[in-house]
């Protein structure tokens, strides 16, 4: 007697939207980003840590990044298209740089009181090129038996491969790191979040009504 395989259903999905910018667009964008960048670095501006630079959270309200939060806003209208959220006004509520150099990494984090988060890839290269999400469900660790084979059904990482020209947006609970730097050169990216404006005036009323 024949059996058939067991149905897999798949519950409560974590997304993370994922668009290229071509070429043509993404050359001529990251070379006068770079060069704002390198600006602020010799200037003083920005804070360093180790290995790791990272500038003020206000890039987006510079004219250096007007083209750039054009992508951003764009990318984030189609991610709520997608998740069917009703026409709602939004803003970005921060965007900067972030430089990683040889050695340099980010610990895991993720970006309270925002609603999504993301980020742009300026500078990438082999040994700096990747970006790694964990899963948000703390009841995975409570038991983790050994297995021989890490599949996307047992896995508590996922490590996402990126590229100069890529924009990533996923959901700002998300918790996310970026491994050390191996290679010989910058990594460059820049971050940014977003939020719903007058969201306590607008959205947070209770679903089921008065």
């Amino acid at each position: 007697m024949e059996v058939s395989a067991p149905d897999i259903v798949r519950l409560f999905p974590t997304f993370v939207w994922c668009r290229r910018l071509e070429l043509r667009c993404y050359e001529p964008l990251d070379r006068d980003l770079m060069a704002y960048i390198d600006t602020l670095i010799r200037s003083g501006s920005g804070t360093r840590t180790g290995s790791a630079w990272q500038s003020g959270h206000r890039q987006h309200e510079r004219p250096e990044f007007a083209a750039l939060s054009a992508h951003i806003e764009q990318a984030a209208r189609d991610v709520l298209a997608f998740l069917k959220v009703a026409d709602a006004a939004f803003r970005i509520t921060g965007c900067w740089v972030n430089v990683l150099d040889p050695g340099g990494s980010h610990a895991m984090h993720s970006h309270p009181n925002n609603y999504l988060s993301g980020v742009y890839y300026l500078r990438t290269q082999s040994g700096a090129d990747t970006i790694d999400f964990h899963d948000p469900r703390p009841q995975t660790t409570v038991i983790r038996p050994p297995v021989t084979e890490l599949t996307a059904y047992n896995t508590d990482q996922v490590v996402l491969p990126v590229s100069e020209g890529t924009l990533l947006v996923f959901p700002a609970w998300l918790p996310h790191s970026v491994s050390a730097n191996t290679s010989a050169k910058a990594r460059v990216s820049v971050s940014f979040n977003i939020m719903f404006t007058d969201y306590d005036a607008t959205m947070s009323e209770p679903l089921w009504g008065n």
